[in-house]
């Protein structure tokens, strides 16, 4: 497989804060990679800055072969680069199909369409025209995931897909998302839940402190292994 993202020593900063400090990945072109680590870790402002809605103090970001690190959040949405950001960030007063289509304004050329959605989105079929602001979290997250779609991207960037969903709604949003995965989108996920996280990933990278402190392919990591780096009881191992 191709790379279509390149990392390369990466430094984020929050005003005096390093947030993301010297890190360094590549995704291939029709990977899952599952970003994981604790509150603080830097995976929000890694995926911030991949998108272009943060700017990076040094280092460098390529999409499909080119240099994106100065590139405007737009003009990266236009190449193919969409962010479904935490806390979904919907439009309140407008409806499921107009916060769809607002998106339409930045999207390529490609399958995902409105109808397209709500079939891969079963449950927002019934709430099309009903305001985002009277959405349940599941409706709301799929919505907001379904607003990247329209985009057409070739690199769907998801941040805390489960964040405070109950168990049972997380079920149907991955259920959804299986088809997504299945038909080999490219996917960087940041997920909390560990056991989720790996089981849809061919990849797991986790951060601690701004840094990637563990790596490797799903089936060659344990549980304890990445919980460990998780909590920084071990640091410096790949897989």
């Amino acid at each position: 497989m191709s790379t279509l993202l390149a990392v390369e020593e990466l430094n984020v900063r929050h005003g005096l804060l390093q947030a993301v400090r010297q890190v360094s990945l590549e995704v291939a072109e029709g990977e899952t990679l599952a970003l994981v680590g604790a509150n603080g870790a830097g995976k929000t402002t890694l995926l911030r800055a991949i998108a272009g809605a943060h700017r990076p103090a040094g280092g460098r970001i390529s999409f499909d072969g080119r240099d994106i690190t100065s590139l405007a959040a737009h003009r990266r949405v236009k190449r193919g680069i969409a962010l479904v950001p935490e806390g979904r960030r919907l439009f309140p007063n407008l409806t499921v199909e107009e916060n769809l289509r607002v998106a339409s304004a930045a999207r390529r050329s490609g399958p995902w369409t409105v109808d397209a959605v709500l079939e891969a989105f079963p449950l927002l079929q019934p709430r099309r025209h009903k305001r985002a602001a009277s959405l349940s979290g599941g409706e709301q997250q799929a919505t907001a995931i379904g607003r990247a779609l329209m985009t057409n991207p070739r690199l769907l960037l998801l941040d805390e897909v489960s964040l405070g969903l109950a168990p049972v709604v997380v079920e149907g949003v991955y259920r959804s998302l299986a088809a997504l995965l299945e038909g080999g989108a490219t996917i960087v996920l940041v997920e909390q839940d560990l056991a989720r996280a790996m089981s849809v990933a061919d990849r797991v990278v986790c951060m601690l402190e701004g840094r990637i402190v563990l790596e490797g392919p799903r089936g060659g990591l344990t549980r304890e292994q990445v919980t460990e780096a998780y909590f920084g009881l071990r640091q410096g191992a790949t897989a």
